[in-house]
């Protein structure tokens, strides 16, 4: 298993979009910050759900794009706590071989209303114009047809991140947090 030193995120507040490889900007994609829209139901309880958006290992596991890997460095659930994050992936050279990428982010927990209500502020660590500044994240819960309606809210997604791209990424997220909170297990 190959690791990352912990440095790669040091700097404390950064969430989700980073779920896609951001290598190179999006040249079709030009404009402000944009923001993305998404929820599903899960048929579990609101408590579950919760939990899991609030359990730095199961973000480990859900909180990441398929074909890629997770370390979560630090996260601390409580308002004013920090998390840090990296996603590993194997990238093809131009020679062939493959070599360790990652993208980082890390973010602080701005609000928490137990079963109701996540805010997180984000960050990307970047060198890439086009993917700085702050982010934020709200993931709201309710009541739905004896499950969970889940409700993501990510405002200020940077230009270099398409809008497009970003709700692949949510959508992977989701469906490994559903089967989690379903199942216990992602598929």
């Amino acid at each position: 298993s190959r690791t990352l030193p912990e440095h790669h995120c040091e700097r404390p507040p950064a969430l989700l979009g980073a779920f896609l490889r951001c290598r190179s900007p999006n040249p079709s994609y030009r404009g402000a910050m944009a923001t993305t829209r998404i929820g599903t139901h899960i048929d579990a309880p609101r408590s579950t759900v919760y939990r899991l958006l609030l359990d730095g290992d199961a973000v480990r596991v859900w909180m990441v794009p398929d074909g890629m890997a997770s370390e979560v460095h630090r996260f601390e659930p409580e308002v004013g706590g920090s998390f840090s994050i990296t996603l590993i992936y194997d990238a093809q050279t131009e020679s062939g071989q493959s070599e360790l990428q990652h993208d980082a982010y890390f973010g602080t927990f701005r609000s928490l209303v137990p079963d109701e209500q996540i805010v997180e502020a984000l960050e990307f660590v970047t060198v890439r114009p086009d993917m700085t500044g702050a982010q934020t994240v709200t993931f709201t819960l309710s009541d739905e047809d004896g499950g969970t309606r889940l409700d993501i809210l990510h405002e200020d997604v940077p230009a270099g991140l398409s809008p497009a791209d970003n709700e692949i990424g949510w959508q992977m997220a989701l469906a490994k947090l559903t089967s989690l909170a379903e199942r216990g297990t992602v598929d």
